[in-house]
């Protein structure tokens, strides 16, 4: 992996709700949509209530491809990131699923809190074991441990591509991760850009 490829991708982990632990996240303001217009200063963001977010864009700001998968696409040796709520009996239970792309692996790797309240935790590391049965089962294994998660059906399944601003266009679903200024403007840091008709979500 060269050296730029490396910045990227740990600028990425950072902001990617799927593959950073929370307290390695910097504060920033989801902002999803529909991409109304774009130029090389700025995307405007149409949302859910009809109003249109501007949303500054630098050369810092990074760009990724997101698109879903089948809980049957996880196989051993994956890396993944895993958003799980742990219950009153101990069980890791998955909210969400990442499969992360070959030049990912072992970048964020290993298990800590969430960003999702309570008893939620996140488990990046190599898929030991998927066992079938009442859903399915992933054994999680990281330097210095393995945690074995749930994960029921209908779970969200994801995975991610590097792109770059090229990939926004008009009518393409988007969520950003973007700073405030004090003027009350929007800086785009991260923006998710859905694939093959995946929404990006928050």
């Amino acid at each position: 992996m060269n050296k730029l490829t490396m910045l990227a991708l740990t600028g990425l982990l950072t902001f990617c709700a799927s593959a950073a632990l929370a307290q390695n996240r910097p504060q920033t303001t989801p902002i999803a949509g529909v991409v109304a217009s774009v130029t090389d200063a700025e995307v405007d963001v149409m949302k859910a209530d009809g109003t249109v977010a501007a949303i500054k864009l630098s050369d810092k700001t990074r760009y990724t491809y997101v698109s879903s998968l089948k809980i049957e696409d996880i196989q051993p040796n994956s890396y993944v990131g895993v958003g799980a709520m742990t219950g009153t009996d101990g069980t890791n239970t998955a909210m969400e699923v990442t499969v992360f792309p070959e030049t990912a692996r072992g970048i964020g790797e290993g298990f800590g809190p969430w960003n999702q309240g309570a008893n939620s935790t996140m488990t990046n590391g190599t898929v030991a074991q998927v066992v079938s049965t009442n859903g399915h089962t992933l054994t999680v294994t990281y330097k210095g441990g393995q945690q074995e998660i749930v994960v029921p059906d209908g779970t969200p399944v994801t995975t991610f591509a590097l792109t770059d601003k090229s990939a926004l266009a008009a009518g393409a679903q988007i969520l950003v991760r973007a700073t405030k200024a004090d003027d009350g403007s929007f800086n785009a840091v991260f923006i998710s850009i859905g694939k093959d008709g995946y929404v990006p979500k928050g």
